[in-house]
């Protein structure tokens, strides 16, 4: 339910989140956390699966007629993300697994697609 105050692009990016978390779900993925916040910025999904810690930042977009969304990911963002994964990292003291970023695509209005994007970054 829409609360007061939420924006179109707030309850589009929930949407966008809760699909991406399905499909990771569905996908074998084990859901962690769901918008880390650290002083460095926030990641949308962080999941496991078997050695691998992933941060999964998720871009919807209705249409990908002038970009496609995982463009929004600039090099900006990706260091936020890197910042806040080695917070994320050392606060849950995580050694013995590997970790990557990912992007998850979701676009289209009524027919929604989803494409993941695995080591999307370094």
């Amino acid at each position: 339910m829409r609360g007061v105050g939420d924006s179109h692009a707030k309850v589009a990016g929930r949407l966008g989140e809760d699909l991406a978390v399905h499909f990771l779900v569905k996908n074998g993925y084990n859901i962690l956390e769901r918008n880390f916040y650290s002083r460095f910025g926030e990641i949308d999904i962080i999941a496991g699966k078997s050695d691998y810690v992933v941060f999964v930042e998720v871009k919807y977009r209705k249409s990908a007629s002038h970009s496609m969304p995982s463009e929004a990911v600039n090099f900006r963002k990706q260091e936020k993300m890197k910042k806040t994964a080695l917070h994320y990292i050392g606060e849950n003291d995580i050694s013995n697994k590997d970790f990557r970023f990912d992007i998850i695509e979701v676009t289209g209005a009524k027919e929604l697609k989803i494409n993941h994007i695995e080591h999307a970054f370094y």
